[in-house]
């Protein structure tokens, strides 16, 4: 029996290749997809519970905190993806033991991380909220939000890492139990807290770090099967040298492109406080619909991060051509089919969302937007899975490298001309960018997938 069964296993034990059928690619991917759908819910529930409040104030707060706690998160990212993409190389590649050694390597680098947040919480909080001029009531509010959130860090850490593990193995029915259960909680405490005991603001922070301890404490649990292979605390192997430096290439590489990444979504809420709180509120509601779309998306991109590092680690070239194609036409069936839900129903939800009336009437007018967003982001969220598969991190950094100025560009040229409007058209040009140079770089991937010649 496998490790990615739950069952204890030899660390030579060799790997079985499933036949790489729709069928395959369907069942790793529905459960990342109602998975992830949790996430966008969960924003949507934080936006709508401060939203009953009726005032714009409250819910501009936790668009800004949740999106810089998020960015400050995010810089930790590549702990996901590249746990991913290392550990689906090591199980094609049949290599049991560093599949186990990899998920220890990783959460000891994610609770190291997490406490240094914590220990820099202040600079942290300080420099977030200097660079978004919101008004003070905005600004006060979400402190409050950041203060209680930031102790989260290395739950919410650790649980990038055991998703990434889970999810190279194909155990998607792990990772969707840690979102249900730990977004599940999320909301009841949200209600409670904010509704029920009257905290507002700071009710929906203490909701989500209880929340994000209870998830990385399931995640544990899922992945108990690591530590029944000797490998995962196998020190000298753990801390390989040759090992460690490769996941340190691989890692950085990731992080700076995720950086830039988040650069471009923390931005596009500062920029859009200079339109003022009630247009922070409405881009605030409308993301809501843009990480839907992304994490619905994102479930057959994290089944190309499978496939394709599984038959790279193989050394299956076709087979990675396979596993793209089939991948990425679902991906696309998945994206038409959300932008013709945001163009019949985006108005109902954003009702449903908040009961502001100039939020709703702003939302409103950008709405088309979030039609298009489906769209343009197909190729560029395809693209991320197929490379971190692959671990093509250096080609990642470098296209983002090239795409990141592009909407910065953008951004200064066209907001002068449109406004919030033109704020929406560079956020677009961004997707297409990132899509199209990393489409660039695919040959060169499918070349390194080829069994070297004997």
């Amino acid at each position: 029996m496998s490790l990615a069964s739950g069952a204890e296993a030899p660390a030579d034990a060799p790997v079985a290749a499933p036949v790489l059928t729709n069928r395959r690619v369907l069942k790793i991917a529905f459960p990342i997809v109602l998975s992830n759908a949790t996430v966008p819910i969960l924003g949507a529930v934080d936006t709508g519970v401060v939203g009953q409040l009726g005032a714009a104030e409250p819910i501009g707060a936790v668009g800004i905190g949740a999106v810089t706690i998020t960015s400050i998160y995010w810089a930790f990212g590549f702990l996901r993806m590249g746990t991913t993409g290392l550990v689906s190389q090591a199980h094609g590649a049949g290599d049991r033991g560093e599949v186990a050694a990899l998920l220890t390597r990783g959460l000891m680098i994610a609770m190291a991380g997490g406490l240094l947040l914590i220990l820099l919480q202040v600079p942290l909080i300080a420099g977030a909220l200097w660079m978004s001029p919101a008004s003070a009531d905005v600004e006060a509010m979400a402190r409050d939000y950041l203060t209680i959130r930031i102790f989260s860090a290395p739950f919410a850490i650790s649980v990038y890492v055991l998703t990434g593990w889970l999810i190279a193995q194909e155990r998607t029915g792990g990772m969707l139990a840690i979102q249900v259960v730990m977004n599940g909680a999320n909301i009841i405490l949200d209600l409670w807290f904010v509704l029920g005991l009257g905290w507002g603001v700071g009710g929906v922070a203490f909701a989500t770090l209880l929340s994000e301890m209870l998830g990385a404490a399931l995640g544990l649990w899922l992945c108990r099967a690591a530590f029944r292979v000797p490998a995962w605390r196998d020190w000298p192997r753990v801390f390989d040298r040759a090992r460690l430096k490769h996941m340190a290439v691989v890692n950085t590489d990731i992080m700076i492109r995720s950086m830039l990444l988040l650069a471009i979504f923390t931005s596009f809420m500062y920029f859009g406080a200079r339109f003022g709180d009630v247009n922070l509120a409405a881009n605030q509601v409308l993301l809501q619909f843009l990480h839907i779309t992304a994490y619905a998306l994102d479930g057959f991109a994290y089944a190309a991060e499978t496939l394709v590092g599984q038959a790279h680690g193989a050394k299956a070239r076709a087979t990675l051509r396979r596993a793209a194609i089939l991948t990425s036409a679902w991906g696309a069936v998945s994206c038409l089919a959300m932008a013709l839900a945001f163009a019949l129903a985006g108005g109902a939800i954003i009702d449903l969302m908040t009961t502001a009336p100039g939020v709703r009437e702003a939302a409103r007018d950008f709405l088309p937007w979030m039609v298009l967003a489906p769209l343009t982001g197909w190729l560029a969220w395809m693209m991320d899975g197929i490379f971190v598969g692959a671990t093509r991190s250096r080609d990642m950094r470098n296209m983002m490298i090239v795409s990141a100025p592009v909407y910065f560009a953008a951004a200064y040229a066209l907001m002068p001309l449109w406004g919030n409007h033109g704020l929406w058209l560079a956020f677009h040009i961004s997707f297409l960018m990132r899509g199209v140079t990393l489409l660039a770089r695919y040959p060169a991937l499918e070349a390194s997938a080829a069994r070297p010649a004997t």
